[in-house]
């Protein structure tokens, strides 16, 4: 892939980036843009709430049909991915053919489709309606990071009951700050708001230190690291200075914090215990998963065993697998997926599926990249990849959410105000 900077004349901009041209005349009044304000503002408050995010998302669809968006959706799938995302649906939505319960396949998808909600939210975005994204976004990070402040201080909690928000929610919330906070410190031409990025970057860290998902905060760590490589790479000094003062927090808050030295015993023990033949602890029931999963993903290689399969598949098998090692597991856990992205499609659409996840990836650092935006996209990517090593993405679905609107604002920032963009 090779990349130029290319500078175009203000009608071939706005010709070919119609979301920096305005729709409308500034002096009309346009209903239609009131919805659309108000559906971008209102949902980066309410994806926050797995009740209001409903709403939030039927109100971007609608305000998206009567701004013209079906009008638009050539240009919109011209983007690298969002024709992914359509192709990683379509695929997981063909498994459900051979899925032997299409009810609970269709739930599966459902979780994937989520993605979707990428297409209204960057199709609405426009210069003078981008503001408002940012500000509802802002507010309804600000918000759910202030209550789980109060969660962690004054109630002494992990993550954020009140809102179904849990640790591993949280700290998925606080990863992503991290990163975001640390670009935007690093690219930031003021001092004061670089000094004020980097104090809430690190204030971040120290919250997600504080959080008992530490596979999440692994990926925080190794992202921001090669965050930092890639904005200071041919700048020595400023890469030695950023890089010993996030090594210096780390070690102070790694050194501070019970919750990770607890989790770190926690792990000693899970592992010992794994050595022993007991997998009833959250590491050793990983473990355990993830043998399951691999021995059937290499029963179907190919094409899986049908959307929607994966979790009825290892209730099934636990009971005679290695001699019914793992057969009281569903007694621990019931199994609703199997904490690693790859593992979790790869049984359920084989090779396909996971050709067809490796590709969405690819192609969201592409997006980014096509609009100066590779440093962020390559963190999140890797973050991303990290997560998915423990995790299963579509299941975090405010994160999901989070990290869509991230990329739709950038996205739209960039066509709206840059007047140079790397095209391939």
């Amino acid at each position: 892939m090779s990349s130029e900077s290319e500078t175009r004349s203000p009608e071939d901009w706005i010709r070919q980036n119609p979301v920096a041209s305005p729709r409308h005349t500034p002096s009309t009044f346009d209903w239609r843009d009131v919805l659309a304000i108000s559906a971008l503002f209102f949902f980066g408050i309410a994806l926050w709430s797995r009740g209001l995010s409903l709403y939030a998302y039927y109100l971007l669809v609608l305000a998206w049909l009567l701004d013209g968006g079906l009008g638009r959706i050539r240009e919109t799938i011209k983007e690298p991915f969002v024709l992914a995302m359509l192709i990683l649906c379509i695929v997981v939505a063909l498994g459900i053919l051979w899925s032997d319960d299409s009810k609970l396949g269709l739930k599966v998808w459902n979780r994937y489709f989520a993605y979707l909600i990428f297409i209204p939210y960057l199709s609405l975005l426009s210069k003078t309606r981008v503001s408002w994204a940012i500000s509802g976004a802002l507010i309804g990070y600000s918000g759910v990071l202030l209550i789980g402040i109060y969660q962690w201080i004054v109630i002494g909690a992990q993550g954020i009951p009140p809102l179904g928000i849990t640790y591993l929610d949280f700290s998925t919330m606080l990863g992503i700050g991290v990163i975001l906070t640390l670009y935007l410190a690093g690219t930031s031409n003021g001092k004061k708001a670089r000094t004020w990025l980097w104090i809430l970057a690190v204030f971040l860290l120290f919250m997600q230190f504080n959080q008992n998902g530490h596979a999440l905060l692994i990926a925080t760590l190794v992202s921001s690291v090669l965050l930092l490589f890639l904005l200071h790479r041919k700048e020595i000094r400023k890469l030695l200075v950023a890089t010993a003062a996030l090594l210096v927090a780390i070690v102070f808050f790694a050194y501070s914090s019970d919750s990770f030295q607890q989790r770190l015993i926690q792990a000693r023990s899970d592992i010992e215990l794994s050595k022993q033949g007991k997998y009833d602890t959250s590491l050793g029931y990983r473990f355990a998963i993830w043998d399951v999963g691999l021995h059937g993903i290499g029963e179907q290689p190919v094409w899986g065993h049908g959307t929607g399969m994966a979790a009825p598949y290892f209730d099934k098998t636990v009971e005679t697998y290695k001699g019914g090692l793992y057969k009281d597991l569903p007694n621990f856990l019931k199994t609703y997926h199997y904490h690693n992205d790859w593992i979790e499609i790869g049984m359920q659409m084989g090779a396909l599926g996971m050709l067809a996840y490796a590709f969405f990836l690819w192609s969201w650092f592409r997006t980014l990249k096509a609009y100066q935006l590779g440093i962020p996209g390559a963190a999140f990517t890797c973050f991303i990849i990290l997560f998915g090593l423990t995790d299963v993405l579509v299941i975090f679905r405010q994160n999901l959410y989070l990290l869509l609107v991230i990329t739709a604002i950038g996205v739209a920032w960039q066509k709206a105000y840059a007047t140079r963009f790397l095209s391939e």
